[in-house]
């Protein structure tokens, strides 16, 4: 199974289909505990012999060993914990070393132009890293309007919200002490943040 196998869109482009289906990915990974059913389809996954690539087949290598209390355990060491996790995957925390501050507050304003909704079960602050990769591929795909936005406005929202600290984000939970199962997950979001972020200024 590849990406590409994952959805499929016919009024969006293939290569644009491709790039919501790894944001959906990351978001699905990083928004709860993995179950049996996420980690068996992950395990599934191919790659390339490019960076991102082999960040997918090592996922998929590790998925294939990894059991759902395992992932479950693993989350909660990285970003529950105790008193906290070892990671706090907010933009206002990497932005300005605070939980909700200004970062959280401009993406609410975005959200509200957009249309974008919090969903009434979700309690975290929208500015974590699951829900920005969630809203990405909202935004490709067109969830959230009648059409899909274009790749001007996406690039507005990624450059504002995600490119200025995701990859600092995604290179720390690779080397984090309790990555196993999540440091490929780490290498795939710090490939593709960059991959993401070379195609908006190429194509500015």
């Amino acid at each position: 199974m590849t990406l590409a196998d994952m959805a499929q869109d016919a009024t969006v482009a293939e290569e644009d289909v491709l790039r919501a289906n790894l944001y959906d990915l990351l978001s699905a990974l990083l928004a709860n505990p993995p179950q049996r059913v996420l980690i068996d389809r992950v395990a599934d996954l191919e790659g390339d012999d490019g960076d991102l690539g082999r960040a997918v087949k090592a996922l998929a290598r590790v998925a294939r060993a990894t059991t759902e209390q395992a992932a479950e355990r693993e989350f909660s060491r990285l970003f529950i914990g105790v008193a906290r996790g070892e990671l706090l995957p907010y933009a206002s925390y990497y932005m300005t070393g605070f939980l909700n501050e200004k970062p959280l507050a401009l993406l609410r304003n975005d959200m509200t132009r957009l249309g974008i909704e919090r969903a009434p079960n979700v309690f975290e602050p929208e500015d974590n890293i699951a829900s920005l990769c969630e809203m990405m591929a909202g935004l490709i795909l067109g969830r959230f309007a009648e059409a899909p936005v274009g790749l001007s406005a996406q690039k507005d929202f990624f450059s504002a919200h995600i490119a200025p600290w995701a990859g600092h984000f995604f290179a720390d939970l690779e080397a984090a002490k309790g990555s196993v199962f999540y440091a490929p997950v780490g290498a795939i979001g710090r490939a593709f943040i960059e991959i993401e972020r070379e195609a908006f200024r190429m194509g500015a």
